[in-house]
């Protein structure tokens, strides 16, 4: 299981994002560019001392990410509120990326084109959207509950 973050424009998502994928033993994969500068001190910054802990993977685009996708076994699952199947109706499997769109600008028509799945997490009337990390960290939870990866904390 892996999480992915599509250009990033917030400092404070990426950070919070970084600290799920610690504490899930989940790899993050960060595709640039950022609506910030990503340098490694605003990394730190940003994920406090759980920026050691997680495994974080940077991407110079979404060309490069997608390159990953013949050398690794899995699908790509893009989490957007317009999603097809809702989160607890989709069947998660263990090598899957979940990604997530841009917080100013959501997911391009390229990002729908590479996905194997488009997932909506349950809202409900009247709310828009949840937080990046926070709508990462639900999804995660729930994937890795569906697959057995919390099995071995």
């Amino acid at each position: 299981m892996r999480l992915a973050l599509y250009q990033p424009d917030m400092p404070q998502n990426v950070g919070a994002a970084i600290r799920v994928a610690a504490c899930f033993a989940t790899p993050l994969d960060i595709i640039e560019p950022c609506g910030f500068p990503l340098t490694d001190k605003a990394l730190k910054r940003a994920a406090m001392d759980y920026a050691a802990r997680a495994e974080i993977v940077r991407h110079e685009g979404l060309a490069a990410f997608l390159a990953t996708r013949s050398q690794a076994s899995g699908r790509f699952v893009l989490l957007e509120t317009d999603g097809a199947m809702r989160l607890h109706d989709f069947a998660f499997e263990s090598h899957d990326t979940l990604i997530l769109g841009r917080e100013s600008a959501g997911s391009p028509a390229e990002l729908y084109a590479a996905a194997d799945a488009v997932v909506r997490i349950p809202l409900a009337a009247g709310a828009r959207s949840l937080n990046v990390a926070v709508a990462g960290a639900v999804a995660l939870a729930e994937a890795m509950r569906q697959t057995g990866g919390f099995d071995a904390f």
